[in-house]
């Protein structure tokens, strides 16, 4: 980037409701064991997962109400917009900016539909200015974290001196449906929790963490049913149709290093590649992908274990703690996410 931009900080939130792994598999084998033939097999998904806890909007008993787009939706406003507070209060603390000192601010957000969007419910409690930009960003899924730091880094480039907020908020729960006895449902009532990841960035800074080196995006053909959602009456509905840790596995490097290529960069200039943890067998791949030895990407199983997959946030959940042990010289910053698509941010350490 000719204007360098900074990461200035980076946090997390996560809503109220902490949901144990075991209670999660018992409400499943509750929702759909004598509705479902092949319940008990796919239920080993919960142990084999890697996820011992995740965080909801609402408490377990809630999903097994009749819920409708208008309960979930109000669930979404709801939870969302604290959770969207708190992410982006975190971040602004961290970086020693006010509310009022933000040019401009990318939302992203696939779970849930807002209009107005949620920093524009988020303003007056934040302290927004009345000229902000605001920037919603809907359908990138679990890309959406990457991508839109990437958004953010570009705003701020386009002018000097400019603050942007990125706050990334999913309420992947929201999307749990008692009367989808499918696989891809039932699998991802194991992995998906709810959480939020904000970030700072400012052109042309003297102090940050990093400096956001480059970015990029890749998306393969004829993929647009690995992921995404289904909609109907009832609300969003997931779309898994096919197998994806043997897709990273097998495209996931020419990817990246055609997207670093671009940059003037390759894989061996890469000092860790910080993943967004779609799953353990995700995270398998993609070590065995980027050539990178059995357990190198311990934070985002440590993220997996703790949070499970939120979607757009994981990858910063990640970023926050590689940050808090150490951050090295340059990270890349990657995630998959609907189109079939892989985004990538590089990251270089501030000096």
């Amino acid at each position: 980037m000719s204007q360098p931009v900074s990461l200035v900080s980076v946090a997390t939130a996560v809503p109220p409701y902490c949901i144990q792994q075991r209670d999660a598999a018992a409400a499943a084998h509750r929702g759909f064991s004598a509705r479902y033939a092949d319940f008990e097999r796919l239920a080993k998904v919960f142990e084999s997962s890697g996820i011992l806890r995740r965080y909801a909007v609402r408490p377990l008993d809630w999903y097994f109400e009749k819920l409708g787009w208008p309960e979930r939706s109000a669930a979404y406003l709801d939870g969302g917009l604290e959770l969207f507070i708190d992410a982006a209060a975190k971040a602004l603390g961290a970086a020693g900016l006010r509310a009022d000192q933000v040019d401009a601010v990318v939302t992203v957000s696939s779970t849930g539909i807002a209009t107005p969007s949620l920093e524009a419910r988020a303003a007056a409690r934040l302290g927004f200015r009345a000229d902000i930009e605001r920037v919603p960003v809907f359908g990138l899924g679990c890309a959406g974290g990457v991508s839109g730091l990437s958004i953010a880094a570009r705003l701020a480039q386009a002018r000097p001196g400019s603050v942007v907020l990125m706050v990334a908020i999913e309420l992947c729960t929201l999307a749990f449906r008692l009367d989808e006895l499918t696989k891809a449902n039932i699998v991802a009532t194991a992995l998906f929790g709810d959480g939020a990841g904000a970030c700072v960035l400012r052109s042309g800074a003297a102090t940050g963490i990093a400096e956001v080196e480059m970015s990029g995006q890749h998306m393969w053909p004829d993929t647009l049913d690995i992921m995404g959602w289904s909609v109907d009456p009832q609300g969003f509905g997931v779309i898994f149709d096919r197998a994806i840790p043997p897709f990273a596995e097998e495209r996931m490097a020419p990817a990246v290093s055609g997207i670093l290529e671009r940059g003037g960069l390759s894989l061996a200039d890469i000092d860790r590649f910080a993943c967004h943890p779609g799953g353990t067998k995700v995270v398998e791949a993609l070590e065995r992908a980027l050539n990178l030895d059995e357990g190198s990407l311990d934070i985002e199983r440590a993220i997996l274990a703790d949070y499970g997959n939120m979607s757009a946030p994981t990858a910063l959940f990640v970023l926050e703690r590689l940050i808090r042990s150490g951050l090295p010289p340059r990270t890349l910053l990657t995630a998959m996410g609907p189109g079939f698509t892989a985004s990538c941010v590089s990251l270089r350490r501030a000096a």
